[in-house]
């Protein structure tokens, strides 16, 4: 749980009511304003309408520049943004010719496959060549390609699974996956601060759904003893299934699953554990095959397991991993299998290739050596982020590690600040975050090197200064130590 400062959240709170008010005054104004004009949509219903509206147009649109920024590179540790220009305050953003070379923060090349490789690359272009762009088919038409079948079995080989499916988004893997494993008269119990896809998948698949506190084990099972004994609303009778579902490292935390606790949780009680690896896979552990092996838990405890190639493989698309039965099932059942068309077969080549690259099959080392690099720089960056004062969240080893803002005025500011030192960061707000919780989230690359890392903290830290960011207290360099001393004597 993350404690807000009283006084930050009370200027926090006072910023959004001050925000709150006038764009309501400006509203009130546009209502007296339209009377005059004609509109061509007198007896439609709006189409955008409520708070949400109110928000992207009277809070959004302010600092729209600090999203969406277009690039024109690889994102790789480097990469070049698009520089934009608007002429409406803000409104609309147009494009310029302009570039800015920028040390990339934002991007999720955790190690490194994102830019040119010289084994993955060459390999790319080779199937390129040989099956085309895409194969215009779903996977049960004409999309299935001798990599697709190869992409699969090495999946489940390196996740540690009999079977495995893929499918060509990330997002859909959760969000069409959820409602064919679970239905009406079924109990999903999720992580409060679970990703988008899980809680839109748990939402369409017509199951009960019950939240427990983030990452803990005793609230899990106390909801867990709770909904089995009451059973199903209104009949009482027990439940038809239960799933939890869980990420391995939490994408606006940065903080990695308490996976043993939860799955002696599940085991005591009998429940399946869904697990999502879209940010650990291949990321942590000794060999990248996860938090399961990070944290010492047998894959085969968790019943069913899902990962992204966004994050450390350079490259599109997600999976399943589980049992033969339940993968044979969902390839016969899941819209995403049916109906979609497959993942792109320089995207699979791009995939595999990664894959034998850490698991040195390539013949080199480089594996090892990109596992244990994006480990060592977000180890590094998380200390030195710390000892500056920041207020950094997640755990060690993760590569994602959030810096919270808090108030809505220092979101902008971060971002242009940091965009004006050649630094790109990411920085996340409402809805993607509760309304007090905005942060800038900077993810650590394996192709980051260390002169790369100190420049990106001395930027981030004189930015930290200006805007007020450093929420505690800095601990002294050993310069400053050893001048104290010197004084002293």
């Amino acid at each position: 749980m993350i404690t807000i400062p009283y006084l930050t959240a009370l200027t926090t709170y006072f910023s959004y009511g001050l925000l709150f008010v006038f764009g309501q005054l400006r509203d009130f104004f546009r209502r007296i304003i339209d009377l005059w004009s004609h509109s061509s949509l007198q007896g439609y219903a709006p189409i955008c309408l409520g708070l949400e509206d109110f928000y992207i147009r009277r809070l959004y649109l302010r600092i729209q520049d600090c999203f969406n920024r277009p690039i024109s590179s690889p994102p790789d540790a480097w990469f070049d943004v698009v520089e934009r220009v608007s002429k409406d305050n803000n409104k609309t953003l147009q494009r310029t010719k302009n570039v800015s070379r920028c040390l990339n923060l934002g991007s999720y090349n955790y190690l490194g496959f994102a830019a040119a490789d010289e084994y993955c690359t060459p390999r790319v272009i080779e199937s390129l060549k040989r099956f085309s762009p895409s194969t215009c088919s779903t996977r049960v038409d004409g999309g299935t390609t001798t990599l697709h079948t190869e992409l699969e079995e090495r999946v489940a080989s390196f996740v540690g699974k009999p079977a495995a499916v893929v499918f060509g988004m990330g997002y859909v893997t959760n969000s069409a996956i959820l409602p064919v494993l679970i239905g009406k008269g079924g109990l999903i119990i999720s992580d409060s601060l679970n990703h988008n896809s899980i809680v839109n998948g748990a939402r369409g698949s017509g199951a009960t759904v019950r939240v427990f506190q983030h990452n803990t084990p005793s609230h899990l099972e106390k909801v867990l003893r709770e909904q089995i004994a009451d059973g199903q609303p209104r009949t009482h009778r027990p439940w038809k299934k239960i799933i939890i579902v869980v990420e391995g490292i939490y994408s606006m935390e940065g903080e990695l699953c308490k996976l043993p606790e939860i799955v002696a949780v599940c085991k005591k009680y009998k429940a399946y554990v869904y697990l999502d690896e879209a940010h650990s896979i291949g990321a942590v552990g000794k060999t990248g095959r996860g938090v399961c092996e990070l944290l010492g838990v047998d894959t085969a405890e968790v019943d069913v397991m899902m990962g992204t190639f966004t994050k450390s493989f350079g490259s599109c698309g997600g999976y399943i991993a589980g049992s033969k039965e339940l993968i044979q099932y969902l390839k016969y059942t899941c819209p995403a299998h049916l109906y979609a068309t497959s993942v792109s077969p320089p995207a699979a080549q791009q995939i595999i290739s990664s894959i034998k690259v850490i698991l040195g099959e390539d013949g080199s080392s480089r594996g090892a050596q990109k596992l244990a690099g994006i480990r060592e720089n977000s180890n590094f960056f998380r200390s030195e982020l710390q000892k500056m004062g920041f207020e950094v969240l997640g755990d060690n080893d993760s590569p994602v590690m959030p810096i919270m803002l808090y108030n809505p005025s220092k979101i902008p500011a971060f971002s242009r600040e940091c965009l004006k030192r050649n630094v790109a960061v990411v920085t996340v707000a409402f809805p993607a975050t509760p309304l007090l919780l905005a942060r800038a989230r900077i993810c650590i690359s394996a192709a980051h090197t260390r002169e790369d890392l100190i420049k990106a903290l001395e930027v981030i830290s004189s930015v930290g200064d200006l805007v007020g960011v450093k929420y505690f207290p800095a601990e002294p360099n050993k310069q400053q130590l050893e001048e104290g001393r010197v004084k002293m004597e």
